[in-house]
């Protein structure tokens, strides 16, 4: 037995190594003087580390006004699936309207379905409300989405229908019931829900290059991959840039991962 949990941690340990070390040479790449990296073979590590890179990344980009797009709208967007999700979610759960049911499965169809497909009709549905070119636009799609409601609903179904009902007869509205019952429940749900919405906005690069024009509105992908076709050769400027761009989810995700993973678990198995 012994020697068995040896070998799984052996093995575990080896496949995390094998996961971080693509992350582990970008920084390493990150912090290496220029043309470092073109030697061949390339070097794993840097012969003389220096931020360089970095302080050329925001001195001759806009990369600072670029990230604070990319924050502004994450933080915007996880407001809004949160408010929008969780109230859904939580009507399909609990809440007897005509036809609830069949509206969720509909709903659910809508998940084999590639979020591509949708881009043109929403992108000239976006046309006709004046939001293209605008940040309004980049977060109409994060207002609500199947996956949040199908998330929140399956979590609140644990809720006991005899809490709700003893509130209606004490006489709580449902919107009290709402905020002082149900979302401390959903407590878990909510941080798992907060993590993929700030997550999937962050690294969200083919809505925002439809739907803005505007260079000074870009996002960091966007931003990313143009600096990428100005500055091909220079692997170091953008391997800084790439770690600029993981560094915030990689924090939040670490910092989170504790509620992230038991708000996975509690909904695998409810309802």
């Amino acid at each position: 037995m012994k020697r068995g949990h040896i070998a799984t941690n052996a093995l575990m340990v080896m496949l995390g190594l094998f996961a971080v070390a693509p992350l582990l040479w970008m920084l390493s790449v990150s912090i290496m003087q220029p043309g470092e990296a073109a030697h061949f073979p390339p070097p794993l590590l840097p012969a003389k580390p220096t931020i360089a890179n970095y302080v050329t990344l925001f001195a001759s980009t806009d990369m600072a006004r670029y990230f604070a797009n990319s924050l502004l709208l994450a933080c915007l967007a996880t407001a809004l699936s949160l408010t929008f999700n969780v109230m859904a979610g939580y009507a399909f759960a609990k809440l007897n309207f005509r036809g609830r049911d069949r509206i969720f499965r509909f709903l659910l169809t809508a998940l084999v379905i590639p979020a591509q497909v949708a881009m043109i009709p929403l992108f000239l549905i976006c046309k006709e409300l004046g939001l293209v070119n605008s940040f309004g636009g980049v977060l109409v799609p994060s207002i609500a989405t199947v996956f949040g409601i199908f998330l929140v609903r399956q979590y609140a179904l644990a809720i006991p229908d005899e809490m709700l009902e003893a509130a209606r007869i004490d006489g709580a509205s449902e919107f009290r019931i709402f905020r002082v019952i149900v979302l401390p429940s959903l407590g878990p749900i909510l941080v798992t829900l907060a993590t993929f919405s700030f997550l999937g906005s962050w690294s969200d690069f083919l809505w925002p290059l439809i739907i803005l024009n505007d260079g000074d509105k870009a996002t960091l992908p966007v931003a990313l991959a143009n600096l990428s076709r100005e500055h091909v050769q220079d692997f170091e400027l953008m391997m800084a840039g790439s770690v600029v761009t993981l560094l915030p989810v990689l924090i939040l995700f670490v910092a989170l991962q504790r509620y992230y993973i038991s708000g996975l678990l509690a909904g695998s198995v409810k309802g």
